[in-house]
């Protein structure tokens, strides 16, 4: 599934998100995508809390596709992060 954001500031792309997550708690994967930076930070991390992994593919200057998929158990979202700095270092975002 695919949902796009685009356009979208913060907190809405993080917000809608999450909302589609929890109204298809069954969903294995979901596909965002993001022309905001802060989304990078922001999706991956309240998607750790609901129990997804998170991946980064940049499209272009300022487009982002996350690739959110559901783990096998509990997910830390400050390792989630941890993971993806290189991409957020990139896009200018730190962390959360």
């Amino acid at each position: 599934m695919e949902l796009d954001v685009r356009g979208e500031i913060c907190p809405y792309p993080m917000l809608k998100t999450v909302e589609f997550l929890k109204q298809h708690p069954g969903i294995a994967a979901l596909t965002v995508l993001t022309d905001h930076s802060p989304a990078l930070a922001t999706i991956p991390w309240e998607a750790a809390k609901l129990g997804y992994e998170a991946e980064i593919e940049t499209l272009g200057p300022a487009e982002w596709r996350i690739r959110l998929r559901k783990a096998a158990g509990a997910v830390d979202p400050r390792a989630v992060l941890s993971r993806l700095a290189h991409t957020l270092a990139q896009a200018g975002e730190g962390g959360v």
